[in-house]
């Protein structure tokens, strides 16, 4: 696992998160505490607000009540954009992948933010070289440096993964939100993106929004467990797991999984 799983400070807490939908309450005073340097994991069955609460917390949506503390500042009335500059990174916010450009080329627009030329279109394409040597250093972190001239079209699924998250490493974030990284992968690329998650949170945060219990259960260090849209559980995996509210609310076939993911 990714070492920090006591002391340490808090780079991510949330105090009595709410939001409701016309008298529904998708998020219901959720209290999430995100230590720094740690994999957090958000889990849940199907319904119980993961989503709700990670688009909250990335400003996708406003809270109905509740304060979101990222870094010691309060982010609860910031935009997406802001928190993206202050280090809150979500993986698909910024890493949709351009299909007909290079994996190198796509890794270099992502690294453009950095010479505040972003938006300069007509500035010729050479102009970008510089940032090259630093792509292909991100995409070697993310084992792609072999495909750096293949156009993203034509990687795998789970490599196109790892290519969102090099141009998520691109924006150099504090906190990296990946939501179900693993999500529609053969037992290969579960492997490989899992590996990678646990090698990128070797220098920074990850909250992750994740299906696959084994991954869960073999790199998280805490794992918070949304059931109707409140905290059920929060803890270590072993802990969790074995949880009897936890169990029943997973029910059947998903809590056999959950118990077994080991």
């Amino acid at each position: 696992m990714s070492g920090a799983t006591s002391g340490g400070d808090l780079i991510l807490e949330t105090r009595a998160l709410t939001k409701e939908f016309k008298g529904f309450v998708a998020v219901d005073k959720v209290d999430l505490k995100v230590r720094r340097g740690t994999i957090h994991a958000l889990i849940g069955p199907n319904g119980a607000g993961k989503t709700t609460c990670f688009n909250l917390l990335t400003k996708f949506l406003r809270p109905t009540s509740g304060t979101i503390v990222f870094d010691g500042h309060d982010i609860t009335g910031e935009t997406s954009a802001a928190i993206a500059r202050m280090g809150v990174v979500r993986s698909f916010q910024i890493s949709a992948v351009f299909a007909h450009l290079s994996v190198l080329e796509n890794v270099r627009v992502a690294l453009q933010r950095k010479l505040g030329t972003s938006f300069h279109f007509w500035k010729p394409e050479s102009s970008l070289h510089v940032l090259d040597a630093e792509a292909l250093e991100l995409l070697r972190a993310v084992d792609l440096a072999a495909y750096a001239a293949v156009p993203a079209v034509e990687l795998s699924y789970g490599r196109k993964r790892a290519l969102e998250i090099a141009t998520t490493l691109a924006m150099d974030p504090k906190l990296m939100l990946l939501d179900e990284p693993t999500q529609g992968m053969g037992l290969e690329d579960v492997d490989r993106i899992r590996a990678l998650i646990k090698k990128v949170a070797a220098t920074r945060t990850v909250l992750m929004v994740e299906h696959n219990m084994s991954v869960v259960a073999s790199i998280a260090d805490t794992i918070t467990v949304l059931a109707r849209g409140a905290t059920l559980a929060e803890g270590p995996y072993a802990e969790v797991a074995k949880n009897p509210a936890v169990i029943e609310a997973y029910m059947g076939s998903a809590s056999t999984e959950l118990v077994g993911a080991h």
